[in-house]
């Protein structure tokens, strides 16, 4: 069996011009990022929702640069670049400004308040009362009223802060 000669030129010219990939990149990683931001609030785990965003964009950017899929290596390099510029910035700029991190970074929302649940918050983001009593469960809390206060955080996951004095009455 015979290889097909390489092309190293193709392999590595420019497919488009680099600010236009450059501005293809970055317009689908801001209107993806506000998708993360303001809709997909839930699920993302512990990493921030720019670093999720880069992780899933880049593998699509580097597979269709690697699998010469429309995009030269040239091509895939400067866009996974632009990809990593805007989630290295976006990390920088809420590191150094308070303001800023509170845009980009969604804040904590309060689920359960002096043991009453916060229907509308569960709504807003979609958790049952089935998965709070789990929560509950899995930290050992018998019962909603010893939750002072049941948060879901900005990385995602939910704590809860109870009320010692009802905790130990309760295991007596």
């Amino acid at each position: 069996m015979e290889w097909p000669a390489i092309d190293w030129a193709a392999m590595f010219t420019l497919s488009a011009n680099p600010l236009e990939i450059f501005l293809r990149a970055s317009m689908m990683f801001w209107f993806l990022f506000a998708i993360f931001r303001f809709i997909l609030r839930r699920g993302i785990g512990a990493v921030g929702i720019g670093d999720f965003l880069f992780v899933a964009i880049v593998a699509d950017a580097s597979q269709n640069a690697m699998s010469s899929d429309h995009l030269s290596v040239t091509d895939g390099l400067i866009l996974v670049a632009t990809l990593a510029f805007w989630n290295y910035l976006l990390d920088y700029l809420s590191f150094r400004f308070s303001t800023l991190r509170q845009f980009i970074e969604p804040g904590s929302l309060v689920l359960v308040k002096d043991g009453k649940l916060q229907r509308r918050n569960l709504q807003r983001q979609f958790i049952t009362t089935e998965e709070i009593y789990a929560k509950l469960r899995e930290g050992g809390i018998p019962a909603l009223s010893q939750v002072v206060e049941m948060r879901l955080e900005t990385n995602g996951e939910i704590s809860v802060v109870c009320d010692e004095t009802k905790q130990n009455k309760a295991r007596k």
